[in-house]
């Protein structure tokens, strides 16, 4: 028999609750996916760690809840287990919030950035997985410093 092993090292601070913003890349053979994601739920008032949304993200079992990247990558045909993932978290922009109304706000300006950094994605050539909607305005500057961070992870230069 032989015993593989794998190593995963990660800063604590990617354990903070709060509204993250998150790119995953899957690779399988020469089939690169990137997959845009946020924390702060749009039914609750709950804003997890990117941690957390990964155990979640990558729960292949069929009654499986919060699973959309494992859903999307079934949608294409990815093999989870033949392939290499890579997450870049972002954040958190904003602490979680202690309930519901003041919670929106914040929620929907993640839906913006997570839907422009799709958008902007796409327009340069990436296969990004998934459906994304815009909440509200975001400040620019604010969403340019995410692509140049996001570019940079990718290994392109932001164009």
């Amino acid at each position: 028999m032989s015993i593989s092993t794998y190593q995963m090292e990660f800063n604590g601070e990617v354990l903070e609750r709060g509204f993250w913003l998150y790119v995953w890349e899957i690779t399988q053979g020469l089939e690169v996916h990137l997959y845009v994601g946020r924390t702060g739920d749009s039914s609750s008032a709950h804003a997890s760690s990117p941690f957390n949304r990964i155990g979640q993200h990558l729960d292949f079992r069929k009654n499986a809840k919060g699973n959309s990247l494992a859903k999307r990558l079934e949608e294409v045909q990815v093999d989870p287990i033949k392939s290499k993932f890579r997450m870049l978290a972002l954040g958190p922009f904003f602490p979680e919030q202690e309930d519901f109304e003041a919670h929106k706000p914040y929620r929907d300006q993640m839906a913006t950035f997570e839907f422009e950094l799709t958008r902007y994605l796409k327009n340069q050539g990436h296969n990004v997985l998934g459906t994304h909607y815009k909440g509200m305005a975001v400040k620019a500057d604010h969403l340019e410093e995410v692509k140049t961070k996001v570019m940079a992870f990718l290994g392109n230069e932001i164009s």
